[in-house]
Formats: C-alpha cells, structure tokens, sequence
C-alpha cells in the first residue's frame, strides 16, 4: 500500500470525510472542553492525547469506516497487488 500511493490517498481520503462530517470540529470542541476543565497549565499534551484519542476514535461515523474498510478491500483485491 505504501509504495504504490494508496496509503496516502486513503489517509487523505479520511480526513475529507471527517472534516465534512464535523468530526474535526468536534474533537477540537473536545480538547477546549477538557482543557478549560483542567486548566491550561495543569495538563500535558500527553494527558490531552491519551483522554482524548479514545473518544476521537468512537466519534468517527460508521459510514466512515464502513467507506474506508471497502477501499482498502477493493485495492487488496485488484491487480495492482499482483504484477
């Protein structure tokens, strides 16, 4: 997948989508809702991954990850796998 492209037209292709979605906007709505909550100085951005990544993760909309998982099907499929 990385030597032919498709590995970044894929990532590419998923942060379209999450941006149309609005999941974007609501992650970064997330990470100012915890940091106003703990206080700018109090955390890390360690601290700020590891609360916000699971949440990010459970946000992203089934057609998402239902779109992403059959391109990624379809190319395992194709010829371009096999010279």
């Amino acid at each position: 997948m990385i030597e032919s492209g498709e590995k970044e037209r894929l990532k590419e292709l998923l942060r379209e989508r999450l941006i149309e979605c609005g999941w974007r906007d609501e992650l970064k709505a997330q990470c100012r809702a915890f940091t106003r909550k703990k206080g700018r100085a109090n955390i890390t951005v360690d601290d700020l991954v590891r609360t916000i990544t699971p949440k990010g993760r459970a946000m992203v909309p089934d057609n998402v990850k239902a779109e992403l998982l059959q391109r990624i099907r379809t190319f395992l499929l194709s010829d371009a796998l096999w010279p």
